[in-house]
């Protein structure tokens, strides 16, 4: 209910606080999933993709199998399962030239290439901890086949009959032939002209045994209906998948068995769709399994249509034969296949060192990298969007920052506008789960998942645009931490572009991708941390080599000096006016203030304390800022002592309410340097790089608590440590009061506390409103003063921004505003009018009404608004008479 103040809400709200396990039951039965995202993207802040770095140039070339269209037994063609051979295509050398904001490389690579029964890239270790080194059982090395006729695969016996020597020797010779080859598409090729040779068969088929990641055994042609005389390019093909135990393929593999038919057409197993298709007749099929030293099978061989013998039909010797030669090469291939399958794994280690060397490349910006994650990771799991929750120094229920990319951002230029990313839009829920549990995440249709059950309220936000999800935790170097989350969306079908579960071979990668994401971000935040750190030095030093501590014969003058009263300086009048003072009188001036406020003898300052404190305050102002200068701080402070003394506040307020006003009013502007945040922000000062907001105002607090702790100013040092406590941190929100774009946001609360007469002096949270407007009113004081103090202050207010936009034009290269541009002078006096309406009338009329001993502020300014107006109508008098 922010912004609504009305007495119903309030007593609402309070009795919300007042019974909160009601409040808190009545959220988890009644809140919606949009109000908890709500709840989230209130936390975190969007990472937004800046058009200053490279693009990564990911881009994903859709592997279209070119499948053939008739096959014996053939099941609906699916996509391409064994790909042709990897490749990466990154484009470096091996030691490339460095460049400020590396690419990311274009891969022509997907996850679902190692969609196969490969050896786990992660593992558990004994404590629990995700770990690439694995105790995998040794591969089996495969026996020496057995002697000719010592009996053959597939139940064929050895070679017998007349010439059974000869042929014998045959088979011994065409194994010979492909005993050497590693390469499983050629070796296929050499097995069908072998073959062809024992049975002369009109077609020829080879089909091998293979798993996805789930150990789900189905089908994959490496030949398919070839004739003789076929070249090994012709013969290849992206593969043909049919299903385990369906059709005569089918089953010859799932029983180990084999088939020699006579009659396809009798054989209920037999589809006649092909022929009808092709107009190919099918009369007599030889199905034969290949098996390896195991006697499992890898693999199928058909054959179809004898060329010679009777009726067309395969012979038991030409059983025998065949059964015979594919003894010999069912070894053969299985050696092919594991050799194959070892190349994939090393492809697999190179697509994860590929990506350890492009994290790792980057660590200056945790945004470049997150990008570079980002892209990586769509490009290669083929999902359609991708977020990366981060929890840097979060709770434990929320998250710090998102990042979040769009398959289509892939491949849109750098110099293009980005997108901006509505952190509300995203469902936060499955990866705090993640984040809770450690685990990951896997869910192939979130709509049925009844761990989530809010995924049925609201089907059209677009957080619920949601059918599978995979979620993984990125863990910090010691792995005992979550430092973020990555999250996947909606897998695609690459053959059909239709939206498909992840599997575990995607889990397996996304969970080696985390590792070396967590390493990243961990280090990148490090570096940020460290440049903070660096820059906060930086300031530091600068800061210490321009000033100097109070001489200790100036500390020694202050403290042996007699201080006028408060009376004789006209400390408590709010006309009160510095230009009469001389430097030191001013410091005696402060040290009056804190004597009469009894602050010393309250909180048992030091006397020399207080002294050294405040020459060193004044020393660490710039002499060469026109306004926002030790006077400055000094005049903020008096108005400060006249609305407490004469204002009739100070028995509102405590004394340690007291005490930080005061510190905070000499500190609020330590270290000015004459130019406003806007100035800092754009010129990339060093102290832009420590604070997102109220820059200086957070430096102005730094200096004060440098100066607080340094020997000889410590005129804290007799506070408990409570007490020490909440000074610093009334003083540090005072100080930041003093911002006006902070005092604009609070304002409209104080007005409406104040005029609904709904302020209460026992509420912490309403008196810590009113020391922050206290702040405001007496920062901008001035305009209350008398007309030639006011027109004085105004011009060294002017000669100060001017300043600022004569530097805005020489270094930045920028158009000053108004306020900042010398050349629109003439402007000073409406400008004033406009300051006075928008920023001042409305708080001394609200202080006025809290205590009307405050009115001089209110009166002093209306005063001054009346002198602006008429100095303005005159200005556009004299303008209007020019022109004529």
């Amino acid at each position: 209910m922010e912004g609504c103040y009305s007495p119903d809400c309030e007593r609402m709200e309070a009795w919300l606080d007042d019974h909160l396990e009601f409040t808190h039951s009545y959220f988890i039965r009644k809140a919606s999933r949009e109000t908890v995202n709500a709840w989230f993207a209130e936390r975190v802040h969007s990472i937004q993709p800046s058009t200053s770095k490279d693009a990564p140039a990911a881009q994903r070339t859709p592997q279209h199998p070119s499948t053939h269209p008739t096959a014996t037994d053939l099941c609906p063609p699916a996509s391409s399962i064994l790909p042709p051979p990897l490749t990466l295509l990154d484009g470096r050398s091996p030691s490339p030239a460095p460049s400020p904001a590396p690419s990311t490389p274009t891969r022509k690579i997907s996850a679902s290439e190692f969609d196969r029964p490969l050896r786990p890239i992660v593992v558990k270790d004994s404590e629990g901890s995700l770990t690439f080194l694995s105790d995998a059982d040794p591969v089996p090395v495969p026996v020496r086949a057995q002697a000719m006729g010592e009996g053959g695969n597939g139940g064929g016996g050895g070679v017998s009959g007349a010439g059974g020597g000869d042929q014998c020797a045959r088979l011994l010779e065409l194994v010979r032939d492909v005993s050497s080859h590693l390469d499983v598409t050629a070796l296929c090729h050499k097995i069908f002209l072998h073959i062809n040779e024992l049975i002369a068969a009109d077609r020829y088929s080879l089909f091998l045994v293979c798993e996805d990641s789930s150990n789900r055994k189905f089908l994959v042609s490496r030949l398919f209906d070839v004739a003789e005389g076929s070249t090994l390019e012709e013969v290849s093909n992206n593969g043909i998948r049919l299903e385990w135990n369906k059709g005569i393929v089918g089953h010859v593999a799932a029983t180990g068995q084999p088939l020699n038919i006579k009659n396809a057409y009798q054989d209920p197993r037999f589809n006649a769709e092909v022929d009808l298709i092709t107009g190919y007749r099918t009369q007599s099929i030889l199905c034969l399994p290949i098996k390896n030293h195991r006697e499992e099978v890898v693999g199928v061989a058909q054959a179809i249509n004898k060329k010679c013998g009777e009726n067309g039909t395969f012979t038991e010797q030409d059983e025998k034969d065949f059964s015979s030669y594919l003894a010999f090469s069912g070894i053969v291939l299985h050696n092919a296949q594991l050799y194959e399958t070892s190349q994939l794994e090393n492809r697999r280690n190179q697509v994860l060192l590929d990506l350890a060397s492009l994290i790792f490349e980057e660590q200056q910006s945790l945004e470049v990298l997150l990008r570079k994650i980002a892209a990586t990771i769509l490009s290669f799991m083929q999902a359609q969007s991708c977020t990366v929750f981060i929890a840097e120094d979060a709770p434990l229920n929320s998250f710090s920052s998102v990042f979040h990319m769009e398959y289509e951002e892939l491949g849109e230029a750098m110099d293009l506008p980005k997108r901006d990313c509505d952190v509300s839009q995203i469902n936060y829920m499955y990866a705090q789960y993640s984040r809770n549990t450690m685990e990951p995440l896997n869910i192939s249709d979130v709509s049925t998942d009844q761990r989530f059950p809010w995924t049925s309220e609201n089907p059209d936000h677009p957080s619920n645009q949601i059918k599978s999800l995979l979620c993984t935790p990125i863990k910090n170097g010691k792995k005992d931490k979550v430092i973020g989350v990555c999250q996947l969306v909606n897998k695609m079908d690459e053959a059909t572009g239709s939206v498909k579960a992840f599997n575990r071979n995607d889990e397996q990668f996304l969970e080696a991708f985390a590792i070396f994401c967590g390493l990243g971000i961990q280090n990148t935040q490090m570096y940020e941390t460290v440049e903070r750190a660096m820059a906060k030095q930086e300031v530091t030093l600068e800061v210490l080599s321009y000033h100097a501590s109070a001489a200790e014969e100036e500390m020694r003058a202050l403290q042996a000096a007699t201080i006028p009263s408060a009376q004789s300086l006209h400390l408590m009048d709010f006309s009160f006016s510095d230009f009469d003072l001389t430097e030191r009188e001013t410091t005696q001036a402060a040290v009056r203030m804190f004597v009469d406020l009894n602050l010393l003898q309250t909180f048992q300052m030091k006397y020399s304390d207080l002294c050294q404190w405040i020459l060193s305050v004044k020393k660490n102002y710039r002499k060469n800022v026109a306004y926002h200068n030790w006077r400055h701080a000094f005049n903020t402070s008096q108005c400060m002592f006249a609305v407490l003394k004469s204002g009739r506040l100070q028995s509102n307020l405590s004394d340690l309410e007291i005490l930080a006003l005061m510190i905070a009013t000499l500190s609020h502007d330590l270290d000015h340097r004459g130019v406003n945040n806007s100035y800092i922000q754009r010129s990339d000062h060093p102290l832009a790089q420590l604070y997102c907001h109220s820059t200086m105002e957070h430096h102005h607090f730094d200096q004060c608590l440098m100066i607080l702790n340094s020997p000889g100013n410590q005129i804290l040092s007799s506070l408990s440590l409570d007490e020490y406590r909440a000074t610093l941190k009334m003083i540090e929100r005072a100080i930041l009061a003093t911002d006006l774009a902070l005092y604009m946001k609070r304002r409209g609360e104080f007005f409406d506390l104040t005029k609904n007469s709904q302020f209460v002096w026992e509420d912490d949270y309403h008196r810590d409103l009113l020391r922050s407007m206290l702040m405001t009113a007496c920062d901008i004081s001035a305009i209350t003063k008398p007309w030639p103090v006011q027109r004085r202050i105004a011009e060294l207010v002017a000669t100060e921004f001017f300043e600022q936009g004569d530097k805005e034009r020489r270094e930045l290269n920028i158009e000053p505003i108004d306020l900042m541009n010398r050349e629109k002078r003439d402007k000073i006096p409406s400008m004033q009018v406009s300051f006075i309406d928008a920023i001042c009338t409305q708080l001394y009329e609200t202080l006025a009404g809290m205590s009307d001993s405050c009115s001089p502020l209110l009166e002093g300014c209306q005063k001054n608004r009346q002198n602006w107006k008429l100095l303005a109508e005159q200005g556009e008098k004299d303008m209007g008479n020019g022109e004529a």
